[in-house]
């Protein structure tokens, strides 16, 4: 036999073998002596040995392996203990290896056998030894007695529960976890030996020996009298404590208010590396002692790990202290970033990054509303009436309403992570950043009702924005909430936004986002020859939706930096000199001698094309390179292949930039 634990051999009480291993199938059945000992043990057969390993014989200890342990209950071996709880050898050990360490009796044991002609030689090899985490000592598996929970019943009640629909995980894969743990489920020990917890409510007579198992600390011994009892030392696993808590917190066994209003609740929020140990178990209970299910939905989201995708752990020092995020960036942008990109059932890392970046949108939302705040001038949230509205209204509102739908659409089937990311795409694009803009003409405007018609606008859509994104940033939005006009007593306990048909404008929606595209596409052009914001010059917009772009001109006028805007479904005759720029639904045409200096900018491009001939110049030569080819990465050969496409595409645009300047200048 072969071991790495020699000293164990005291307490072996068998040498097993396979069934169908050829060499030993004449030995199954005979017994040989046990070495160092006076005892002599059986030679079995298992399916548990492995013949290929080794020699094929195994020796058994099943007082001190857990494999063992079961080997042992299958053959009905005596199970002989020979450690003290102290990790020392005890008295079911030869006299001479009494109160020795398993380190020391290992030697000795090793010694012994060599003395006596019985050891037959030995090899370092890796292999993975239980260690404790705090001490780092190594962890004897040793026998005691232990109390255990009956689990086979409990489980079925769990089992059916889910069968009936009682019971829904979302994601759906999870229950696969749940239901193989319930099927295979074992009795689950509940003892612990930690100096804290909740003890076991066992006492023992000293006396008489008698077990007493009671709700209430006994007084005395029911069999003999003796007052002096001594209740268990073990305290309860902390599951145990646990697997009631859904019912317990709420005053149970008593028939309280609490336990009558809020058992069973409807949502479980919880990580799937505790499906067994916990939401099992709570089901469980909550069937066995209340005859109901604790909850109906049941949300498994993933662990959170550090930016390398390691689980945090004391021992690997990763770990996030959230008291110190929300210190530096407040507790809403911790919370934003725990959600954001988040998907169901899968794991998230965690960028600190993320946390300044959702503090950013924080600012957002609150400058936003210091924004309207300061231009508002109503006292009532209230949208005017419909004929009242621009197109610009109407298209936030569309927006709007469709973030709602599809975000509450979201929300009823758990992925948070996408619903808050069509919200935060929906508040710093949508709102911040272009309705606002759309608005300023009005609100600095002369026109009193269309004055009062933006403010209205303006702060339903706030209201709306504050509501939706509450449950992930609650402290900034009711804070916001309590200083604008509102009805109710806080925003946590305001209606949720429901979709509304009344504010569905597909055609103005798509009418204005035509406009939006025109002037993100005229600002992209300038911004590409440098031109300033302040420099104005015409444009034309060629399109046969005239109408759609006339009623966006003065949105186009003051957003593109435009000095007049001509709508036609005729090309100018000048086209060809023109800046030109196009979109899905019109053709842009921007006078070049009213944006530059021809003179500048041609210079400008001709530097600009001579250091990319010299980047197109140096990639080429650096990839016909074979050594460079052959011996460098995939990737780094690839991010250059990448770069001289750039600069290639590059060179082609400030060429034709430059013969349309020539001509121009001509």
């Amino acid at each position: 036999i072969a071991t790495t634990r020699p000293e164990t051999l005291l307490g072996d009480t068998a040498v097993a073998v396979h069934p169908d291993d050829e060499r030993y199938k004449a030995i199954v059945g005979k017994k040989l002596k046990l070495p160092l000992t006076d005892r002599v043990i059986p030679i079995i057969a298992d399916t548990y040995v492995d013949k290929e390993f080794g020699t094929g014989m195994v020796k058994i200890t099943p007082a001190h392996d857990p494999n063992d342990w079961e080997v042992g209950k299958r053959h009905n071996l005596e199970v002989i203990n020979i450690l003290n709880p102290d990790g020392t050898l005890n008295n079911n050990c030869p006299e001479k290896y009494r109160g020795m360490t398993c380190a020391a009796a290992r030697e000795l044991v090793n010694q012994d056998l060599k003395d006596q002609g019985l050891f037959k030689g030995e090899e370092k090899l890796v292999h993975s030894v239980g260690h404790c985490y705090r001490c780092k000592t190594v962890v004897e598996p040793f026998l005691s007695y232990q109390w255990f929970v009956k689990m086979r019943p409990l489980a079925e009640k769990a089992l059916n529960a889910w069968k009936k629909g009682e019971i829904v995980f979302h994601p759906q894969k999870w229950e696969n976890t749940y239901t193989h743990w319930l099927e295979n489920i074992r009795d689950w020990c509940i003892s612990r030996q930690l100096w804290w917890g909740h003890r076991i409510p066992v006492w023992y007579c000293d006396k008489c020996g008698e077990m007493i198992v009671a709700r209430k600390d006994p007084a005395k011994c029911p069999k003999c009298g003796y007052d002096h009892l001594r209740q268990d030392e073990d305290v309860l696993d902390t599951w145990f404590s646990s697997w009631l808590w859904p019912f317990s917190t709420l005053g149970w066994p008593e028939k309280t208010d609490d336990l009558k209003k809020y058992y069973p609740t409807s949502t479980l929020v919880t990580a799937y590396d505790i499906i067994f140990f916990w939401v099992s178990r709570m089901i469980m209970a909550g069937l066995e002692f209340t005859g109901e299910v604790p909850f109906k939905d049941i949300y498994i989201h993933g662990l959170v790990r550090d930016k390398l995708g390691r689980k945090m752990s004391k021992s690997l020092g990763n770990g996030i202290d959230p008291l110190e995020m929300i210190d530096r960036y407040g507790s809403d942008a911790l919370r934003m970033n725990m959600i954001t990109g988040n998907s169901p059932g899968n794991d998230t890392r965690f960028f600190v990054e993320h946390c300044e970046a959702m503090r950013n949108f924080a600012n957002k939302l609150w400058n936003a509303s210091r924004y309207v705040m300061m231009n508002l001038e109503i006292e009532k949230n209230q949208l005017p009436e419909r004929e009242k509205l621009e197109i610009a209204d109407r298209w936030i509102l569309s927006k709007l309403n469709r973030t709602v739908r599809e975000a509450t659409e979201n929300m009823e089937k758990f992925e948070l992570g996408v619903a808050i990311q069509k919200i935060y795409d929906f508040i710093w694009d949508d709102y911040c950043d272009w309705y606002i803009e759309l608005t300023k003409a009005r609100l600095y405007g002369e026109d009193a009702e269309a004055k009062q018609t933006a403010q209205q606008v303006l702060l339903y859509v706030l209201d709306q924005i504050l509501r939706l994104v509450h449950p992930f940033m609650p402290f900034v939005t009711e804070e916001i909430w309590q200083a604008i006009p509102h009805e109710g007593e806080a925003l946590i306990v305001a209606s949720w936004p429901r979709w509304d048909e009344s504010l569905d404008y597909p055609t103005e929606e798509q009418h204005m986002e035509s406009v939006m595209t025109a002037i993100r596409t005229v600002r992209n052009r300038r911004a590409e020859m440098n031109v300033p914001p302040s420099k104005k010059a015409d444009l034309y917009v060629v399109t046969d939706k005239q109408e759609v772009f006339t009623e966006g001109a003065p949105f186009i006028t003051r957003l593109a930096y435009a000095d007049r805007v001509f709508v036609s479904a005729e090309e100018p005759a000048d086209h060809e000199s023109m800046a030109q720029a196009v979109t899905p639904d019109a053709k842009l045409y921007l006078p070049l001698a009213q944006l530059v200096d021809i003179e500048k900018e041609l210079a400008r491009i001709s530097k600009e094309r001579e250091n990319a001939e010299k980047e197109i110049a140096r990639a080429e030569a650096q990839l016909s390179n074979e050594k460079f080819v052959s011996r460098a990465p995939a990737n780094v050969i690839q991010a250059q292949r990448e770069k001289l496409e750039q600069s290639r595409k590059l060179l082609a645009q400030l060429e034709d930039s430059e013969e349309r300047l020539r001509k121009l200048k001509k």
